[in-house]
């Protein structure tokens, strides 16, 4: 049976659909939780923050299990509100209950922009990010939120974000491209014009969320984009753009971008970074690998300049696009656009 369907783009309400069913199963929650980088980073955030919390209302958008609502009650909150769209918040509820909190956490079903809550709040605190940091666009819901909930001076946990990239060498990929000329050796078919096949297969268009390895990294990465969440706009999500300007380390073939984020905290001694860098330890956000449609060749200080726009995507507003305007050495500016293959494909019939 042929799965070619026609695409179409998804209604908003189909969109939503898809994506909070998406967090009602327990193994999105289990694999979030035990980021032991993601989890324990927000725990110290918000106990160093103990200063702002104390005694304070707080917002928890996209609560989920309502882990980060009941370490802002440890902190001292007078209030929490966890407020999650999908039905884990069901269990949410038994877990505050479990942790006897729930004279302090209270958790509302529903989306952040439709729900109403009894007061304004001092604090928003929210684990937003997606892949590459705007798949699934969570966080146009902490901009609402801060708009409409946040009393002026409040605090957003975390307050800034910060989007990296840096030309990569994968050497599955070599290998993979490789393979086709060892098959005569092995078994006595000539199958090297496969070659081309194989690349344009496996060096196609999608964002591909993968670990990069620190030695397969080709130059220190560049800071292409920075997001203020107290002033960033709706507006300024649909296209967060920027230049970048890398030297290579020494001889090896780029065969990808990969793009990556850190989120930063502000505490009273000094900011907290929440890192998905390659030079870090590993996040479930991984990385964004994003292939060229050819290795380039590249030796000791080969400047790779260029620049990234990332925006949503026609067929499905919570996907992100990443279109990439790139120079290598002497080579004249290529241009790729990459996206994440989406539910809307198998969501269709």
């Amino acid at each position: 049976m042929s799965h070619v369907v026609k695409k179409r783009k998804l209604d908003k309400s189909r969109q939503d659909r898809l994506y909070f069913d998406s967090y009602s199963d327990v193994t999105i929650h289990e694999e979030m939780i035990a980021d032991h980088v993601r989890t324990n980073t927000y725990r110290t955030a918000i106990l160093r923050n103990t200063e702002s919390i104390r005694g304070k209302v707080v917002l928890d958008v996209g609560a989920g299990t309502g882990v980060l609502s009941i370490f802002c009650a440890q902190a001292g909150a007078k209030k929490v509100y966890a407020v999650e769209a999908c039905s884990i918040a069901e269990q949410a509820v038994k877990i505050v209950k479990h942790n006897n909190m729930e004279d302090r956490v209270e958790v509302i079903r529903g989306t952040v922009e439709t729900v109403d809550l009894p007061e304004k709040v001092e604090v928003i605190v929210s684990e937003w990010m997606g892949y590459a940091l705007l798949h699934e666009s969570m966080l146009n819901s902490v901009l609402y939120a801060r708009d409409k909930w946040l009393k002026p001076g409040g605090v957003i946990l975390p307050s800034k974000a910060e989007l990296y990239i840096a030309p990569i060498s994968d050497p599955v990929v070599e290998d993979r491209l490789h393979f086709w000329y060892t098959v005569k050796d092995q078994y006595g078919v000539d199958m090297s014009c496969m070659s081309d096949f194989a690349q344009r297969c496996i060096m196609n268009s999608d964002i591909t969320v993968n670990s990069v390895t620190v030695e397969d990294v080709l130059s220190h990465p560049a800071r292409f984009a920075e997001l203020d969440l107290s002033s960033v706009t709706v507006e300024e999500l649909r296209a967060v753009k920027g230049h970048f300007r890398c030297s290579s380390f020494g001889s090896a073939a780029v065969n990808a971008f990969c793009v990556y984020f850190t989120v930063t905290f502000p505490c009273p001694d000094k900011p907290l970074v929440l890192s998905t860098s390659p030079f870090k330890p590993e996040t479930h956000w991984k990385q964004a690998v994003l292939y060229l449609d050819a290795p380039v060749e590249v030796v000791q200080d080969t400047p790779v300049t260029g620049e990234v726009s990332m925006y949503p995507s026609e067929d499905s507003a919570r996907h992100i696009c990443i279109h990439v305007d790139y120079s290598i050495g002497e080579q004249k500016t290529q241009s790729k656009t990459f996206s994440i293959p989406d539910w809307s494909s198998e969501a269709q019939s």
